[in-house]
């Protein structure tokens, strides 16, 4: 089966990011992307959906990648030489920074936690699970009122890859619409009674904030390796589940797979953006999350995790096409909450499980958590499709986030109802 993150019909967009200043260019991350462009790509019959995998795999091109002046021609006479014409639109990245206020500031976001844990002591609790690779704090808010001993909860972590900023702004916005609204509003009385929140609003905190200090698409962790330069690791690939699968049974062969680090999702590369790590959990963010999850896995009956961008609701499996065995309430979930997304503004979402609606991933926190027992695994991929992407302007930020909590109520309250 080919993968179908490379259909046309599903390779609908393909950002590249080409280099085209000149010689005696600076590469320091706080002006890494001066003088990029954007050039976006779609594909109309299979056989140029070919071709872009073909640069992708042989230029070691993906979605938010740089080469040098000599890459970026010949991505172009490549292109060209296989029935592309002129790509269009290009954007410049002069200086690429986001629209998104000062709120979604990670200094911001620890010091509104910390206030939120004063002012609003009878339903939140704030603590943390350990430290990053930096020595950062891993904060989480438990958010719910201490109603009896035991409560069923729903884990929420936004930010697991630093670039993704709606996602942090989204957690914060579903802390302060509950609170707001929780006297006043029937469904969200109803959530905080009878259910737990754990919210992490920003689970890779040393990218995210390098994210805001150096590099605004920085994707990975920090943490450092022996043998290479490169810094980091994919925080939602380095999970103990079919980690780096693919490749592991790829490696070492005559006759590998064409492409196992795109077909997977997945690199063992130290300086490739989708680097699995050395081993799993070797991230202290990953293990810290993943030691908090195991114990309490029989209360936790809800794992939703925040990216952008692709306006898209996913669920298991990533790493293999196959149908979950709770499929008929999971699949009933998501198509109540896409529809809830759409109610608000028009925005529509699709829906489906990872593998299929996106593309092929091993390692991944929404798979990892559903085969620790937690039945409700979703991946929220957040506004929009492409046009802003990464740098999605304050304009969309509320509008974002309503139909988003929209959708996540509607998640909720099916977890309240008996799904047979």
């Amino acid at each position: 089966m080919k993968p179908p993150g490379w259909t046309a019909a599903q390779w609908l967009l393909c950002l590249l990011f080409l280099r085209i200043s000149g010689p005696g260019h600076c590469y320091l991350y706080n002006n890494r992307y001066a003088g990029d462009k954007v050039i976006r790509l779609v594909p109309e019959t299979e056989g140029k959906a070919h071709v872009l995998k073909n640069v992708c795999h042989q230029f070691k091109v993906s979605s938010c990648t740089t080469g040098g002046p000599m890459a970026a021609q010949q991505h172009l006479l490549y292109l060209g030489r296989n029935g592309y014409r002129c790509p269009y639109s290009p954007k410049w990245l002069s200086n690429p920074v986001s629209l998104l206020t000062t709120s979604q500031h990670p200094v911001h976001i620890q010091n509104w936690m910390h206030h939120l844990n004063k002012t609003h002591s009878g339903l939140i609790h704030m603590f943390s699970i350990g430290k990053s690779y930096e020595g950062r704090s891993l904060f989480i808010l438990k958010l719910g009122r201490r109603s009896r001993a035991y409560k069923r909860a729903v884990w929420i972590d936004c930010g697991i890859h630093a670039r993704e900023w709606i996602g942090p702004a989204f957690c914060q916005w579903f802390v302060k619409e509950v609170l707001q609204t929780y006297r006043s509003d029937p469904a969200i009385r109803k959530m905080l009674n009878h259910l737990y929140f754990y919210i992490m609003p920003v689970f890779n905190v040393d990218g995210y904030h390098f994210s805001w200090t150096n590099d605004r698409f920085w994707r990975k962790t920090r943490s450092r390796n022996s043998r290479f330069r490169c810094r980091g690791v994919d925080a939602n690939r380095n999970w103990k589940v079919k980690w780096c699968e693919l490749l592991l049974a790829t490696r070492g062969s005559l006759f590998p797979k064409v492409s196992p680090i795109l077909d997977e999702g997945a690199s063992f590369h130290p300086c490739d953006d989708t680097y699995c790590g050395p081993f799993p959990e070797s991230e202290p963010e990953v293990k810290a999350v993943a030691h908090f999850l195991r114990k309490r896995k029989k209360h936790i009956r809800a794992y939703l995790s925040f990216h952008a961008y692709a306006q898209m609701l996913l669920y298991p499996y990533s790493y293999k096409y196959a149908t979950i065995p709770n499929f008929s309430c999971v699949e009933s979930a998501a198509y109540n909450a896409v529809n809830a997304i759409h109610s608000a503004y028009g925005v529509r979402y699709r829906y489906g499980p990872a593998s299929s609606t996106l593309y092929v991933s091993s390692g991944s926190s929404m798979d990892w958590a559903y085969k620790n027992g937690i039945p409700y695994a979703f991946a929220f991929e957040l506004r929009d499709t492409g046009h802003f992407g990464f740098l999605l302007p304050e304009s969309l930020i509320k509008p974002t986030c309503t139909e988003t909590m929209l959708a996540v109520k509607n998640i909720t309250m099916h977890l309240l109802k008996k799904c047979h």
